[in-house]
């Protein structure tokens, strides 16, 4: 197999498993950030969020025997950590406060072209079916902001921008750090992101309120376990199995499910050119997805024996 390729580990089912995760999960959690933010201000609501799904994920996981990370993994984790979650889901969260939960969800979607990037960089640009569906995808959420547009919300537009490079950057340098094995490195990186999240919270002097309704706490907790032990676990699970391209995908379907979820639980609407734009983002997804699995597919033998050979 050629050096670089990311081939299946332990068969197709896990990583499908992963993608429908990472694809729906997340897609509804741009709702839950919406309904939390009624309760509690954005960045002391992301740092509970990690920081309490980290603990009792790295509790349990301990409990059980998995060993501590050393102090170099912890170094490693806090790094991804603060990229990932202070830079990323606090640029997320803090943009909700004025802009929709489907508007903040296709911003995102440039992570997979900030991804690409970064990839890049380290030596894996994108293969040129994978180029065409991130075009096509992107293409796609162009089409999704012809009628609307973060220009009318310059704060929330900055805050999307940090975000979303921040989440690129911390995504693809994670591929290069030694982090713990399994699920203590998504234990280890939610401690050390929701404490830093505590933290800048804190020096913005962030206040939660004494009383919090039932609606903002369930949203809370469905973000505890659904989109940090589920969601955040199986993308990372991703990034080490498949394709930058690939984990990434999801960005260009988060959209797509936010604006459902937006509309028939958050009273919001959808636009001719919105709806228009729905089977284009699938259709990036799609192309993205058959590049990644022609990627990955093991050479002919004789290809691959001068593969290994050279």
């Amino acid at each position: 197999m050629k050096k670089g390729s990311f081939a299946p580990v332990g068969g197709w089912l896990p990583i499908v498993a992963a993608m429908g995760a990472v694809y729906v999960v997340w897609g509804s959690t741009y709702l839950a950030i919406r309904i939390a933010l009624e309760g509690f201000p954005p960045l002391l609501m992301a740092g509970i969020r990690f920081l309490v799904a980290g603990g009792v994920l790295f509790a349990v996981l301990w409990l059980r025997g998995a060993p501590a990370p050393s102090a170099r993994q912890w170094r490693a984790a806090a790094l991804v950590g603060g990229l990932l979650l202070l830079g990323g889901n606090g640029g997320v969260v803090v943009a909700e406060q004025w802009v929709a939960s489907g508007l903040a969800a296709l911003g995102v979607a440039a992570v997979a072209l900030w991804s690409a990037l970064f990839a890049g960089l380290w030596g894996q640009w994108p293969h040129r079916m994978e180029w065409v569906g991130l075009a096509v995808g992107f293409a796609g959420v162009v089409m999704l902001n012809l009628e609307g547009g973060l220009r009318a919300s310059p704060a929330g537009a900055a805050a999307l921008l940090v975000g979303t490079v921040s989440w690129a950057l911390g995504s693809m340098w994670s591929r290069r750090l030694d982090l713990p094995s399994g699920l203590m490195a998504s234990a280890a990186e939610m401690l050390a992101g929701g404490a830093m999240l505590i933290v800048a919270g804190i020096a913005a002097r962030e206040e939660v309120p004494h009383a919090v309704a039932p609606r903002p706490l369930l949203a809370l907790a469905y973000l505890i376990v659904f989109g940090s032990w589920v969601g955040f676990s199986a993308y990372l699970f991703l990034l080490r199995r498949v394709r930058p391209a690939a984990a990434t995908s999801y960005a260009y379907v988060n959209p797509v499910i936010a604006m459902f979820l937006g509309v028939g639980l958050g009273g919001e609407t959808i636009t001719a050119s919105e709806w228009a734009a729905m089977p284009v983002i699938l259709a990036g997804v799609a192309i993205v997805m058959i590049a990644h699995s022609r990627a990955s597919a093991p050479a002919p033998p004789a290809e691959r024996h001068d593969t290994v050979r050279s």
